[in-house]
C-alpha cells in the first residue's frame, strides 16, 4: 500500500498536472504582482490577472499550436464579455439581460467538445467577476483594455513556455500515456485471478481500456506533430520519444487488439498454476511499464529490475506437458490458446525490454520506423472543429446541448433572483452565481458528483483559510500559502476535483484578504454563498433533464457500427496484401493497412464513449437507468467483438495463402453487422465447424457466437419502450 501511494505521489510530481498548475500559477500572479508590487496599481493588476485566469482555464494539456490559438480566440472572447458586462453594469435590467443572454450563449459553446467547455466557462467566469461592481463609462474601457493586457500577457507567456519547453511536454504526454497502459496491463493482469470476478474485472478493464486509449491520442498527438522530417541522429530524444511511442502502440496492439476466453481458461484450467504464470508475467510488465513512465517523466534511464523468463519458461513447460498428456487432444480449443497468450506474453516481453534500452540516451539507438509524418499517419490525430452550423443546428430541444445550455440559463436566472430578493446577499451575488456556473454541467450525474465535491471542498477550504488567518498575521507566509494554494489547486483540478476546490477555496479567501484585510465575514459569506449556490444548482438540474439512457442506443449502434467498418478494412488490407505480397513496399498496401489501422482507432474511440456513457448512466437515480444487464452485455460483447474481429485478421494475415471460405462468410457477415438488421446471420460452412481449418474454427466459431449474443441483447432492448424523449432504436 505505502509503494503504492508512493508511486502515485511521484507520479503527480513529476506529471504534466503539477507543470501545468505551476505554469497557470505563474502566469496569472505576475500581473498583479508586477503592476501591484512594483507601480502600486493594485486595482488595475488584479484585473489584469482576472484577464489571466480566465485564459489559464482554456490553457489545458495539448499541443502549443492548438493552445495558441485556442487561447487567443478565448482572450477576444472574454474581452468582448468584459466590455459588454461592463457597460451593462449601471443598468439592473440591462445587466439582467446580458447575464442571461451570455450564460446561455456560451454554454452553447459545449457544442465543440471539452475545449468548447472550457472557453464558455472561461468567459462566464470573467463574466462573473466583472458584474459585481457597477463601473462609469470612462472607466469601462480602462477595465476591458486592462483585462485585455492580462489575457493577451498569459497568452504569450504560455506560448512561449510551452515553445521552449516543447520536447518536455512531449516527454510529459508520453509518460502519461504509458501509466495509463501500466494501468491497464495490471488490470488485464487481474482477468486470469480466481480471486477476481470475471464480470467485474471485465467492466474495469474496459474502463481502463478508454482511459489507456485517450491517454495515448494525447501522447500521438504531441509526439507525431513536428515530424516534418527524418528524426537525425544527433537528436538522441527525440529519436527516444519516437521509439517508445511506437513501442506503446505496439503493445496496444499486442494486448488489446486479440481475444482471450478467460471464462474457458478458468473453467478448464482453474486448478492448474498455468495461469498464476500467466498472471505474474503480465503483473511484472506492468511494473516496468510504470517504472518506464517514472524515468520518462523524470528524464533519466531505466533499470531493468523486473524478468518474466522464469514464468515464460514455466508456460512452455506446461504447454508441453499438455502435450504430452495428450490434453491437446481432448480441449484443441484450451491448448492453442495458451500457445497464443506465450507467444504474446514472449512478444510484449520483447517490447519492453525493448523500451528500457530505448530510455538510456547513452545509448547509439536508431528510429524503429521512418519518422515522416506523411498524409496517411496524419489522419490520427486529433482535430480541432469550430464550425458555427454546429450551434445552429443544436438549438432544439431535443438536442442535451440546448438542454443544458436552458438549465445554465435557468440556474443564473434563480441565483440572480435570489439576491435580489435578498439585499443581504447582494454584496456576494456573484459568488452565488459562480458557484452555479462552475457545478452545472450537461450530464446529471456529473452535475449531482460536482455539487458534493464543491460543496464539501469549499467548506473545508473555508476551515483552512480561517486556521490560516488565525495562526499568523505574517502577509509573506500568508502569500506564500496562496501560491501554494493556487499551483496545487490548479494541479489537482483534472485529478481529484474535491481536494482541488479545497486549494483554489483557500487561494480565493487568502487573496480576498489581501485586497481588504479588515473584511471579517469574507469566510462565512463565501461558505453561505456556496451553500446557496449548490441548492439552486441541484434543483436545476431537474429541469429539462438528458438522461445518459437517451444517449445508449446511438452509442450501442455506433460501437456495432465502427466493428463492422473495423471488419471491412481488415477484409480489405488481407486482399490488398495478398495481391501484392511479392511487393511488401507497395503504395496501395499501406494505405490499406493505415486505413484498418484508423478503423481499429475509430473502434477504441467508440467502445470507450460507450463505457463511459455506461458508468454515467449508473451514477444518476434508479429510476432513470434503462436496460443496465442489456447494455452491460452489450458493452462487453462489442468490447469482445473487436477482439475477435482482430484475432480473425491475424489468422488470414499468417496463413500462407488467403482462404476464400474464411473470406468469403466474412464478406457475407459485413451486411448484417448492424443493429437494426432482421436477416439471420448466415451459417458457419462445415469446413470451419468440422475443424477442417483448424486456425480459424475456434475464432471464427466465437466471432459468431458474440455476434448472436449481441443480437440477443438488441432483441430485449427492442421489446421494451425507449425512454422518454425517444431515440432512435439500438
Amino acid at each position: 500500500m505505502m509503494n503504492e501511494t508512493a508511486s502515485q505521489v511521484q507520479r503527480f510530481i513529476y506529471s504534466h498536472h503539477l507543470y501545468s498548475g505551476v505554469r497557470r500559477a505563474a502566469g496569472t500572479l505576475l500581473p498583479v504582482t508586477i503592476l501591484g508590487g512594483i507601480f502600486g496599481w493594485y486595482a488595475a493588476g488584479l484585473v489584469a490577472t482576472f484577464g489571466a485566469l480566465c485564459v489559464a482555464f482554456i490553457d489545458q494539456p495539448g499541443p502549443h499550436e492548438h493552445r495558441g490559438r485556442e487561447m487567443l480566440g478565448g482572450t477576444l472572447l472574454s474581452t468582448m464579455t468584459v466590455a459588454v458586462t461592463s457597460l451593462a453594469s449601471n443598468y439592473p435590467l440591462l445587466l439582467w439581460l446580458v447575464v442571461i443572454g451570455q450564460c446561455f450563449a456560451y454554454s452553447m459553446l459545449s457544442v465543440y467538445g471539452k475545449r468548447g467547455g472550457q472557453i464558455g466557462f472561461a468567459c462566464l467566469l470573467l463574466m462573473t467577476v466583472t458584474m459585481h461592481e457597477a463601473l462609469s463609462a470612462n472607466e469601462v474601457w480602462l477595465h476591458t483594455l486592462t483585462s485585455l493586457g492580462g489575457g493577451l500577457f498569459y497568452t504569450l507567456f504560455s506560448y512561449s513556455l510551452s515553445r521552449a519547453m516543447n520536447l518536455r511536454e512531449k516527454e510529459q504526454a508520453l509518460s502519461v500515456a504509458l501509466f495509463a497502459t501500466s494501468d491497464y496491463v495490471a488490470q488485464r493482469a487481474n482477468m486470469y485471478s480466481l480471486d477476481h470476478d470475471l464480470d467485474e474485472s471485465y467492466r474495469k478493464l474496459i474502463t481502463c481500456q478508454s482511459n489507456m486509449t485517450d491517454k495515448q491520442q494525447g501522447a500521438r498527438d504531441m509526439v507525431l506533430r513536428g515530424l516534418s522530417g527524418k528524426i537525425k541522429t544527433d537528436q538522441p530524444k527525440r529519436i527516444m520519444l519516437w521509439n517508445l511511442f511506437v513501442d506503446t502502440i505496439d503493445i496496444l496492439d499486442t494486448l488489446v487488439a486479440t481475444r482471450t476466453d478467460y471464462s474457458l481458461l478458468r473453467a478448464k484450467l482453474g486448478d492448474s498454476d498455468i495461469l498464476i504464470f500467466m498472471r505474474d508475467a503480465l503483473y511484472k510488465m506492468s511494473v516496468d511499464l510504470d517504472r518506464i513512465a517514472l524515468a520518462v517523466s523524470r528524464e533519466r534511464a531505466a533499470s531493468p529490475r523486473n524478468s518474466v523468463k522464469a514464468e515464460l519458461r514455466a508456460l512452455e513447460f506446461e504447454i508441453d506437458q499438455m502435450e504430452r498428456s495428450g490434453y491437446a487432444q481432448r480441449e484443441p480449443d484450451v491448448y492453442n490458446l495458451c500457445i497464443e497468450i506465450l507467444r504474446r506474453l514472449r512478444h510484449s516481453a520483447n517490447i519492453v525490454q525493448r523500451m528500457i534500452v530505448s530510455t538510456d540516451l547513452n545509448k547509439q539507438t536508431v528510429p524503429i520506423q521512418p519518422t515522416v509524418l506523411d498524409q496517411s499517419l496524419s489522419q490520427f490525430l486529433s482535430r480541432e472543429k469550430y464550425r458555427p452550423g454546429m450551434i445552429t443546428s443544436n438549438l432544439r430541444l431535443d438536442s442535451p446541448i440546448c438542454r443544458y445550455a436552458l438549465r445554465v440559463t435557468l440556474a443564473a436566472a434563480t441565483a440572480m433572483t435570489v439576491w435580489t430578493l435578498i439585499p443581504a446577499l447582494a454584496p456576494q451575488g456573484y459568488w452565488i452565481l459562480l458557484t452555479v456556473l462552475i457545478i452545472m454541467k450537461p450530464g446529471f450525474a456529473l452535475t449531482r458528483q460536482r455539487n458534493g465535491w464543491r460543496l464539501f471542498g469549499t467548506l473545508i477550504g473555508c476551515v483552512v483559510a480561517l486556521g490560516a488567518l488565525y495562526s499568523t498575521d505574517n502577509n509573506t507566509w500568508l502569500f506564500v500559502a496562496m501560491v501554494v494554494s493556487t499551483i496545487i489547486g490548479g494541479s489537482l483540478l483534472q485529478l481529484n476535483y474535491m481536494v482541488a476546490s479545497v486549494f483554489n477555496t483557500n487561494a480565493v479567501l487568502l487573496a480576498f484578504h489581501f485586497v481588504d484585510p479588515t473584511a471579517t465575514t469574507i469566510i462565512t459569506d463565501r461558505a453561505l454563498d456556496t451553500l446557496i449556490g449548490s441548492v439552486i444548482s441541484f434543483a436545476c438540474s431537474y429541469f429539462l433533464p438528458w438522461w445518459e439512457a437517451q444517449f445508449m442506443p446511438s452509442l450501442a449502434r455506433a460501437a456495432i457500427n465502427a466493428n463492422r467498418e473495423y471488419l471491412r478494412a481488415g477484409l480489405h488490407y488481407v486482399g490488398v496484401r495478398q495481391a501484392n505480397k511479392n511487393d511488401p513496399q507497395n503504395p496501395e498496401s499501406h494505405r490499406a493497412e493505415v486505413a484498418w489501422r484508423l478503423a481499429r482507432k475509430n473502434v477504441y474511440v467508440a467502445l470507450g464513449n460507450f463505457a463511459e456513457a455506461f458508468y454515467r448512466m449508473m451514477l444518476e437515480p434508479r429510476s432513470r437507468q434503462w436496460h443496465v444487464i442489456e447494455f452491460n452485455n452489450l458493452m462487453i460483447q462489442t468490447h469482445m467483438l473487436a477482439s475477435q474481429i482482430n484475432a480473425v485478421m491475424h489468422a488470414l494475415m499468417t496463413s500462407a495463402q488467403a482462404n476464400p471460405t474464411v473470406t468469403s462468410h466474412l464478406a457475407q457477415i459485413i451486411p448484417h453487422l448492424q443493429a437494426d438488421r432482421s436477416e439471420p446471420l448466415p451459417e458457419l460452412p462445415a469446413s470451419i465447424v468440422d475443424g477442417s481449418l483448424p486456425n480459424f474454427a475456434y475464432p471464427m466459431t466465437q466471432l459468431q457466437k458474440t455476434i448472436n449474443n449481441i443480437d440477443d441483447e438488441i432483441a430485449i432492448i427492442h421489446s421494451n419502450i425507449s425512454p422518454t424523449p425517444s431515440p432512435s432504436g439500438v
